[in-house]
């Protein structure tokens, strides 16, 4: 990956398409993107895109089964999959290079023509209730659901990307036809491939595929609302062994100009074994095994998260250290030595990274679809070297305040209140 990493190319149809060229592989990953997810869903439609992109692979024009889907790509050795979150769906494919032709012919068909049948429609209604079932009996994913609607009370990025179980059973055929006719167009999505195959070898494909493919009117997405003046807690009893403890102040949006200063805040603050939340909380204290942060950037709001699974005995004694950690990151300036390791640490984990041909199609398609710029490794790892350590004094300054704290606590806990009065910075 060198300073011009990739091509692009935009069909009449509005449908954009990005390759990187890596000669050395011998594999091809595919992605395509659409602009679709949780933040374009009313309260109705809770869980649609996430269900819609399950019947994706129900059965298509060409591929009228689930087994015939799987059969396709299995059979070459490849991995076929999707994921839905709040501002985009993705359905992605990595095959061996001789079968990057068949890799994009399924993909194809997976988002533009989907069988939608009715009686593929109930069952995996079934199936994404059980998926629902399984993440309520998992401590660890409720907090972070607890910690959304803590964070965005009311609103789309409050709500489980899944939608709830009463929501799902609420959706029809219907709306997921009208919500694949509305979002699912060309001019909202973006294919990419990386790997050993040329722009032009893809572009034949995709023309041949998508390029008659007529554009549309996609609606947008809900727009994030901050009202909160003072700290919050919330809590959801679960005799569990752990308590699992979720702390969040706001972050910033994905264009914004300071975003890399807190990607790298957080190296320093919980990422790695050699960050100060591991250092203090269980190399130091032994309260811990799994503590860690991290950055979540939307278009218009983001949020900064640290999680701790401590004994419930020791829930409080965690969380003040927690807390203790943020005031020295607003306070005091970072060591020059630990800055430069997390600078490292930071860099050297994008380039190894960008070695997987899946990372470097999802590298293009991500940004592409939501930023409509793709910023090259090594415009991000000059970004990086240009933070100082003044730069991270003072974005902490203006995001750790605590009328902006956030706390979401599961285990056996009847009420958050022995946790609001710690709220403090």
């Amino acid at each position: 990956m060198d300073n011009v990493p990739y091509l692009k190319t935009t069909l009449p149809n509005g449908l954009r398409v990005l390759t990187a060229h890596m000669p050395h592989t011998r594999s091809v990953a595919i992605s395509i993107y659409v602009g679709a997810g949780s933040r374009y869903e009313t309260p109705e439609q809770a869980g649609l895109a996430h269900f819609l992109e399950h019947l994706c692979f129900k059965g298509t024009v060409r591929y009228p089964s689930p087994q015939e889907i799987s059969q396709a790509i299995d059979g070459v050795g490849g991995a076929i999959n999707a994921a839905t979150d709040r501002e985009l769906t993705v359905f992605y494919c990595k095959v061996a290079q001789p079968h990057f032709a068949l890799a994009l012919d399924v993909l194809s068909d997976l988002v533009r023509q989907p069988l939608l049948a009715s009686d593929e429609f109930e069952k995996e209604r079934k199936v994404v209730i059980e998926e629902l079932a399984m993440v309520a009996d998992s401590p660890n994913q409720q907090v972070d659901l607890l910690l959304d609607e803590t964070l965005w009370p009311g609103q789309p990025l409050g709500r489980d990307v899944a939608g709830t179980e009463a929501s799902v059973r609420g959706l029809t055929r219907d709306m997921a036809a009208q919500y694949l006719h509305q979002q699912y167009v060309p001019n909202n999505i973006v294919v990419t491939a990386a790997g050993a195959v040329t722009h032009n070898q893809v572009m034949k494909h995709v023309r041949s595929s998508l390029g008659d493919w007529e554009r549309g009117v996609p609606e947008g997405w809900f727009p994030a609302v901050n009202g909160q003046a003072k700290p919050r807690a919330a809590s959801k009893y679960k005799a569990t062994e752990q308590a699992h403890l979720s702390l969040a102040v706001r972050g910033l949006p994905i264009q914004h100009p300071g975003r890399f200063i807190l990607s790298l805040l957080s190296v320093v603050l919980g990422e790695g074994m050699s960050s100060r939340l591991t250092l203090e909380l269980r190399e130091k204290r032994g309260l811990c095994y799994d503590v860690h942060s991290y950055m979540s950037s939307f278009q218009d709001a983001g949020s900064l998260t640290i999680y701790a699974g401590v004994d419930p005995a020791d829930a409080e004694e965690a969380l003040s250290a927690i807390l203790l950690e943020l005031v020295r990151m607003r306070d005091e300036l970072v060591g020059e030595d630990e800055f430069d390791r997390a600078k490292e640490l930071m860099k050297g984990r994008l380039l190894l990274r960008m070695e997987d041909t899946r990372v470097v199609s999802d590298w293009l398609g991500g940004q592409e679809l939501l930023t409509g710029r793709v910023r090259t490794v090594d415009e991000v790892t000059e970004q990086i070297d240009a933070v100082t350590r003044e730069d991270t004094r003072r974005i902490a300054r203006q995001l750790f305040v605590a009328e902006q704290l956030n706390l979401a606590v599961v285990g056996p806990y009847r009420s958050p209140r022995r946790f609001q009065k710690l709220l403090r910075l």
